[in-house]
């Protein structure tokens, strides 16, 4: 961004010449001394006295010359900050983290994420998990939020309005108050479970959690399903003073300080990855590109 009048006016200033001032400028004087003159008029005041001896600036000339130099270097400052801005929306992602959607994937692929992208970088963007967040913030991703981590499948993405990576399946295991009778036990047997309130998502979240569900109806039917509406902290709270075990996942050890994750012997997994718009921007392009070249056989074995 230029000010070629303001640039030629201090120019003159400094120098005390029109000759001067276009030989620095690389332009005629009678150039110089036209703009010199459409500045004068535009802004209404004489900015030269013009003697003999040369050009002295007015007083309103000398007030005019310091703000001219302020607006010119605040000017090319701004221009630097908005280039700065945009590369770093180039190569920035921000990551919607709540209790239930923690950011420690990226913890564990910066490693090889950097292999292919060493610029780029990520904020963190908190946010309450309610159903309403949930809602809004998944079917606008792109907008403050660039990413979420979690579980999901396709019923859960058709449902939330956005599209989603899986990173790998995580095992579907089970949480309990830590004064349970299951939680003495590291694993348990789907026998275990017999007798138990099973706390499930309701029908139609998870095409995953459904298999679950229909397995347990048809061939475990000692197991009392209850439906529950939405993962928030309110549901932890119920289990942990309950006796209901919940459906939960291991990146879930953090969530609550008094329940505790138990792995259960059967097959159900979830899928486990990355919420984003359907509509992706370039940098969560390149973050897409990044993390489909990384083996995760190594991040997640059970």
């Amino acid at each position: 961004m230029e000010f070629p009048r303001l640039e030629t006016f201090i120019r003159v200033a400094e120098s005390g010449s029109f000759n001067k001032a276009a030989e620095i400028g690389n332009i005629t004087s009678t150039a110089v001394i036209k703009q010199m003159n459409l500045l004068e008029e535009e802004v209404g005041v004489k900015l030269f006295d013009r003697t003999h001896r040369g050009l002295r600036l007015t007083k309103a000339g000398e007030s005019f010359l310091k703000d001219s130099k302020y607006i010119i270097k605040y000017t090319k400052d701004a221009v630097n900050r908005a280039r700065k801005a945009m590369q770093e929306a180039d190569s920035l992602i921000r990551i919607g983290t709540s209790p239930l959607t923690p950011a420690e994937a990226f913890t564990e692929l910066w490693p090889e994420i950097r292999k292919y992208c060493p610029e780029m970088r990520f904020r963190i963007v908190t946010f309450e998990n309610t159903p309403e967040n949930a809602a809004e913030i998944l079917a606008n991703l792109g907008d403050n939020i660039d990413v979420v981590v979690g579980i999901f499948d396709e019923t859960l993405l058709n449902l939330r309005k956005c599209d989603g990576f899986i990173l790998y399946d995580v095992p579907i295991s089970v949480a309990m108050s830590l004064d349970h009778p299951l939680a003495s036990k590291d694993e348990l047997e789907i026998e275990d479970l017999y007798g138990q309130n099973l706390l499930l998502m309701h029908r139609g979240w998870s095409h995953s959690v459904d298999e679950l569900r229909n397995d347990i109806s048809a061939h475990h039917p000692e197991i009392n399903i209850v439906d529950f509406d939405f993962y928030d902290v309110d549901i932890f709270n119920r289990c942990s003073t309950s006796g209901d075990v919940l459906m939960a996942i291991d990146k879930w050890q953090n969530v609550h300080p008094m329940l505790k994750i138990v792995p259960v012997k059967w097959k159900y997994t979830i899928p486990y990855g990355l919420f984003y718009s359907y509509d992706p921007s370039p940098v969560v392009g390149k973050l897409l590109d990044a993390v489909s070249s990384i083996d995760f056989s190594a991040y997640y074995k059970k």
